[in-house]
């Protein structure tokens, strides 16, 4: 069994630049940093990490990387810019070796990653808000549509 943690960044604010350059606010950083401390007890390390490239998902995967060990972290806009089928098809690639990938993402793509994953209602991840998903497959390659569980929601 596979294991996929789906986490929209922290709070953000509004800066000067690009949306791509927002960075988190205070209240986003203190939050994550709090839901990191809850992660000790469930969560103590993951494969792979997917993150957008985007300033305030660096910064979120930075906080929770202080908590949980990540051993191989791949950054990519491609999850900034991307739809659910760039979703599907960036963890199709994963190594089937990866048992546990923590993807951290936007709205509402990755809310709607979760729906299309768990064959769950539209469930709107808050900023900071973690899915934990039980995949009930062997390879990534046979990630899709209901291939797996929504186990629990932490923030």
């Amino acid at each position: 069994m596979k294991q996929l943690f789906l986490l929209r960044h922290g709070e953000a604010g509004f800066s000067q630049g690009s949306d791509f350059q927002r960075q988190l606010t205070k209240k986003g950083r203190e939050n994550l940093i709090r839901m990191g401390e809850s992660l000790d007890e469930k969560l103590k390390s993951v494969d792979l990490m997917y993150c957008s490239s985007a300033q305030r998902t660096m910064e979120t995967a930075d906080l929770i990387g202080k908590r949980i060990t990540i051993k191989e972290s791949i950054f990519t806009r491609d999850i900034y810019q991307g739809n659910l089928g760039d979703m599907i098809s960036l963890l199709e690639k994963t190594s089937a070796s990866v048992d546990s990938c923590l993807f951290i993402g936007h709205n509402p793509t990755i809310s709607l990653l979760l729906s299309h994953i768990s064959d769950e209602n539209y469930l709107g991840l808050q900023p900071g808000m973690m899915a934990v998903i039980d995949l009930e497959i062997s390879d990534w390659k046979m990630i899709g549509f209901g291939t797996g569980i929504l186990k629990e929601i932490i923030q």
